[in-house]
């Protein structure tokens, strides 16, 4: 991919699966390089496993996808592997990818593929540790309630290496786009990456303040019409914050901030 592609195009408030597929495929893949460096920035991995994935502009089911056996903090636009559905390099690539952890990638983006652009799972220490409790995420902050009628679970089947899994997994996340993998990790897809991002972070930062809140005494859980009304409201904010799409805003202040440390990620 040659990265010199739409060098001076903006990052955010554009919509990539608008422009010609080539130079919509640089822009995606600067954004999903720099999801990557802020997942490693929030603390959020676990040595090299999980998972940021993005469908690439054009008509072909392809996506992006990290050079298996890099620490986060390495991917770059240019090193992110092009991969098909079955998980197959195509065109040239210096890295393997991990065939296995497309498999729960796959099947999320097989459906409703306009939701479903970009897919993130992650195994961090609160959401694994949530995922793991039979109550799941609980209405206990304002952040929580996004998830409110919104989330979807699906029951531990080992480590994803069956392909028959892709149907129950499916199944289970129905409308939604986040899910509780049980006793395993998060995961939240959305139609852009400043979208899918912002939905990660708010489902983390939800299972942080549940355990944080649980460590400190009883906890105070919402009604149900309570967690309604404020995810709605949640809801209703996010679309009206930008014109172009859900978490522009908060990733173009994230990008910033990757800018002021380290600019490799762009190339």
């Amino acid at each position: 991919m040659d990265m010199h592609i739409a060098a001076d195009q903006p990052l955010t408030g554009i919509d990539v699966y608008a422009l010609p597929p080539e130079q919509g495929e640089s822009v995606l893949r600067r954004q999903l390089a720099a999801a990557y460096r802020l997942v490693d920035h929030f603390g959020w991995t676990e040595l090299i496993y999980g998972h940021l994935t993005a469908k690439v502009p054009g008509d072909k089911p392809h996506f992006l996808i990290n050079p298996y056996g890099l620490n986060y903090d390495e991917v770059t636009a240019s090193n992110l592997v092009k991969i098909d559905l079955d998980g197959n390099i195509m065109g040239d690539s210096a890295h393997p990818v991990n065939y296995a952890g497309f498999v729960i990638h796959s099947a999320v983006h097989m459906a409703h593929a306009s939701r479903h652009r970009v897919v993130m799972h992650t195994h961090t220490r609160a959401g694994m540790a949530v995922c793991a409790i039979q109550e799941g995420l609980l209405p206990v902050s304002m952040v929580s309630t996004a998830f409110t009628g919104k989330l979807a679970y699906h029951d531990y089947e080992g480590p994803s290496l069956d392909l028959d899994e892709r149907g129950r997994l499916l199944e289970n996340l129905g409308e939604a786009q986040a899910m509780m993998l049980r006793n395993h990790g998060l995961l939240a897809t959305g139609r852009s990456v400043p979208e899918a991002f912002l939905r990660l972070y708010r489902l983390e930062r939800a299972c942080q303040v549940q355990l944080d809140a649980a460590a400190a005494g009883t906890l105070n859980v919402m009604g149900d019409n309570l967690a309604a009304k404020s995810g709605a409201d949640m809801d209703r904010f996010s679309e009206m914050e930008s014109s172009v799409g859900i978490g522009d805003l908060e990733f173009a202040a994230l990008i910033r901030k990757l800018d002021k440390t380290d600019t490799g990620w762009r190339h």
